[in-house]
């Protein structure tokens, strides 16, 4: 366990000195897209309104964190590994190590998790400053660092699988981008017609804003929602490690 561990380290190393070369960037692009997601629609569509009992506000953040966490921790993996493959053949140097393919994946996951964890936060002290309904505890913090972690093995996935920077953005418009507005997190999915709301509760952003969104609120945590969140993660992680492990990358 500590091997892997230290080989997890070691992996995510380079990503994240990178990230640190550039941490002004990062910053700035982490905040641009939970923003205009706040400002558009807890500000413009919807201002005053109220959603399930609280403010509407107080009910979108936990949301805009969920879909930062989603679209901050795929896209930075899966960019990243796609790049590593096509272009500089960093990532078949990588694979050649002798060490455990669980540690590549583990590591490889890292940036994700890490520039997922950094737009959630920023939204959440934007919600802490707007709103006295957001309430701050390790619970939240907790399910954000899985949620992100989730989210960018899923990103280890996509940038395997792909076979160029197009079939990436291709799988991001078909896959991320309507989870983005449709699992749950700028409005409820009971909202909608009972055949559209089934699909949606199978897909784990629906459930990620549903865990961020009763600890920042202090509703009644949803324990099947926990663990549709961390079966999607060992299903990612497995699909990652027999995609290494086969070289069908």
């Amino acid at each position: 366990m500590y091997r892997v561990l230290d080989e997890t380290v070691r992996v995510a190393y380079g990503d994240l000195c990178f990230m640190r070369r550039n941490i002004f960037n990062v910053i700035v692009s982490s905040m641009i897209a939970p923003l205009l997601y706040l400002v558009a629609f807890g500000y413009g569509m919807r201002v005053g309104s109220s959603e399930e009992g609280v403010d509407y506000i107080a009910y979108v953040i936990p949301g805009i964190m969920a879909i930062t966490s989603m679209t901050a921790g795929f896209a930075s993996t899966s960019q990243k590994i796609l790049i590593q493959r096509l272009f500089h053949s960093s990532f078949d140097e990588l694979v050649l190590c002798p060490m455990h393919i669980s540690s590549i994946v583990l590591g490889k996951s890292v940036i994700g998790m890490v520039r997922g964890l950094m737009g959630a936060v920023i939204m959440l002290v934007l919600g802490l400053l707007l709103t006295k309904d957001i309430h701050l505890s390790p619970q939240l913090i907790v399910c954000a660092v899985f949620s992100c972690l989730t989210f960018a093995m899923m990103g280890v996935m996509a940038g395997l699988l792909a076979k160029s920077t197009p079939s990436l953005n291709m799988i991001s418009n078909l896959i991320i981008l309507p989870m983005t507005f449709m699992c749950g997190t700028l409005f409820s999915v009971d909202s909608l017609p009972e055949p559209a709301a089934a699909v949606l509760w199978v897909l784990p952003l629906t459930h990620s804003s549903e865990m961020m969104r009763a600890t920042a609120l202090d509703w009644s945590f949803p324990w099947v929602s926990l663990a549709v969140v961390a079966a999607y993660f060992i299903l990612f992680f497995l699909i990652d490690c027999h995609i290494i492990k086969k070289g069908k990358y």
